[in-house]
């Protein structure tokens, strides 16, 4: 006669308690669903790399904050607009 239902279950659970895991292991040995960390970086960086080429010194900002690579940005967004950039994108790959 086939197996139904909780007899079922009881001999899956006898079976993997026999082969000494506990649920514990079993659980610690799934893989993670969620997604990997560098996802939501990538993300930001695209984020801050647009903001970079609309306002240059924004985008240095957002990165490091305010400090010697920000007013150097500003300085060099004010002498040419294109430097500003260049620096920017720079300094956000960089980090």
């Amino acid at each position: 006669m086939p197996l139904r239902g909780a007899q079922s279950l009881q001999l899956c659970v006898a079976r993997s308690n026999a082969a000494g895991e506990s649920g514990r292991q079993r659980a610690a040995l799934r893989p993670s669903v969620s997604p990997p960390p560098f996802q939501e970086t990538i993300t930001l960086d695209v984020v801050r790399v647009i903001l970079s080429i609309i306002l240059p010194p924004l985008g240095v900002f957002l990165q490091v904050g305010i400090g010697g690579h920000f007013w150097l940005n500003i300085l060099l967004t004010i002498l040419g607009y294109i430097p500003g950039i260049i620096h920017a994108i720079w300094v956000i790959a960089k980090k």
